[in-house]
């Protein structure tokens, strides 16, 4: 369908018109404003200095800064903890007195910048763990769905596309003759449908060169408190991507998505 095309090209077009690059007059650091929206409906912002050939981009502390605002504090210890360090390690930022921060080459810029961003955002996602919400989060519930079906799986799958990009994907299942890559949505919207769809059409011809298999793409959609758009729906059928929603997850003609 070429109206999904036309949406992933409107969605690079929005990317680039909606990023907002702000120098600093006092000091060598630069303001990057992103498009993406943060915990408190602000837009997700990044810093970014250059001394000689090595660039450091930072988010001054403001991550943590806002979880603990919201009730969710990142605290020594507890289930909150462990996942905001699993999600540093799996981007490769580093955490200095409550700043992420992670440095690179003008080589490696934009990688390293999607990767900052993607850490900004899901543990941005941790907020829901505060005691007034639910205690877990739905990308856990799952994993568990998983291991209820008796699936082998790998976590936090990361794959390189087309355009040099790296991709980080929930949970892979490797098969003899193919191969699935998921993504769970507490919540989907435009953005963040063509953001998936974008990584999955980057990353499958070069997954299926590698590995000389089928490569699959799942997408286990919660519909528990927002029914899902018809609209979004037919864009993963556009697109060749399965789907699941939760809500549906356990009639057979989903649970046999999952056999690779």
């Amino acid at each position: 369908m070429n109206w999904v095309n036309t949406l992933i090209d409107d969605y690079y077009t929005w990317l680039k018109n909606k990023t907002v690059v702000i120098p600093d007059a006092k000091s060598e650091w630069v303001s990057i404003q992103t498009p993406f929206i943060g915990l408190f409906n602000d837009t997700i912002e990044m810093y970014a200095q250059r001394k000689n050939d090595k660039i450091t981009l930072s988010d001054n502390g403001e991550t943590f800064q806002n979880l603990e605002l919201v009730g969710s504090p990142i605290s020594r210890t507890g289930e909150r903890k462990n996942l905001a360090e699993r999600i540093l390690l799996n981007y490769g930022i580093q955490l200095q007195n409550d700043e992420l921060v992670t440095e690179t080459t003008e080589k490696n810029f934009a990688q390293k910048k999607h990767n900052f961003l993607s850490a900004i955002m899901e543990l941005n996602d941790l907020y829901v763990l505060s005691k007034s919400n639910v205690t877990s989060i739905f990308k856990e519930d799952v994993r568990a769905y998983l291991e209820e079906q008796n699936v082998i799986y790998t976590p936090d799958f990361i794959s390189k596309g087309s355009t040099g990009l790296e991709f980080m994907f929930d949970f892979q299942i490797a098969g003899k003759n193919r191969e699935i890559v998921i993504k769970s949505f507490n919540t989907i919207n435009k953005q963040s449908l063509s953001s998936f769809l974008f990584s999955w059409d980057d990353i499958r011809p070069v997954r299926e060169k590698v590995s000389k298999k089928d490569v699959v793409a799942i997408a286990l959609i919660n519909d528990e408190e927002k029914t899902v758009k018809t609209e979004f729906l037919d864009a993963f059928r556009a697109k060749s991507a399965n789907y699941i929603i939760w809500s549906e997850r356990n009639h057979p003609e989903n649970t046999i998505k999952l056999v690779a």
